[in-house]
């Protein structure tokens, strides 16, 4: 079990990237005051985990009703041309768009909930995966938080090379479950 939650804990880590959105709430928040930028920061990872609570709660079982196996598609590139719209529209709430989503609840984190959580199925991993959703949203409260302080000691070096080796992680976890995938496939077959 240990192995299982501390695997959840740092996929959707890595996926969601607490530490890197820190320089995006910054560009995000920019001009406002602080009681704003401090509600923002409490309400954008409040919003995320509750998408990804649902997801986790409903998510495979909505596709089961809807008849699809998995979602992969042109999802990335149309949320890119919505942000573009919304940005143009000078969307006011910066806490759902674009922290949430598609920042902290994006297509990544929601197939990563959704890939866990098939596992999962319910009982104690299911309560676990939550815990480890709610567990990522606070570290992203903290490092919201402490944003100013992240951006300065990373500086742009720091955070260049902070994501690089998150990319490289995350490839990594991603082969992973892939492999882990194939090994599930064959083992089913007679």
């Amino acid at each position: 079990m240990i192995d299982f939650t501390l695997s959840a804990f740092v996929t959707l880590l890595l996926v969601v990237d607490p530490v890197g959105l820190a320089p995006a709430f910054l560009a995000a928040t920019g001009g406002m005051p602080d009681k704003t930028k401090r509600t923002i920061a409490l309400r954008a990872p409040l919003i995320a985990a509750s998408i990804l609570v649902v997801i986790a709660l409903i998510g495979n079982w909505l596709l089961r009703q809807l008849g699809i196996g998995m979602i992969f598609g042109d999802r990335p590139h149309r949320e890119a041309r919505e942000a573009d719209k919304a940005s143009s529209e000078h969307a006011s709430d910066v806490a759902v768009f674009p922290l949430a989503i598609p920042m902290m609840a994006g297509p990544g984190a929601i197939a990563t909930t959704l890939l866990l959580t098939g596992d999962a199925g319910y009982g104690p991993r299911l309560a676990i995966i939550i815990a480890v959703v709610l567990s990522v949203c606070l570290l992203c409260t903290l490092c919201f938080i402490f944003a100013n302080m992240i951006a300065r000691s990373l500086g742009r070096t720091g955070n260049a090379v902070l994501s690089r080796v998150l990319g490289m992680l995350l490839a990594a976890y991603s082969v992973q479950f892939v492999i882990n995938g194939i090994a599930a496939v064959r083992a089913s077959l007679p």
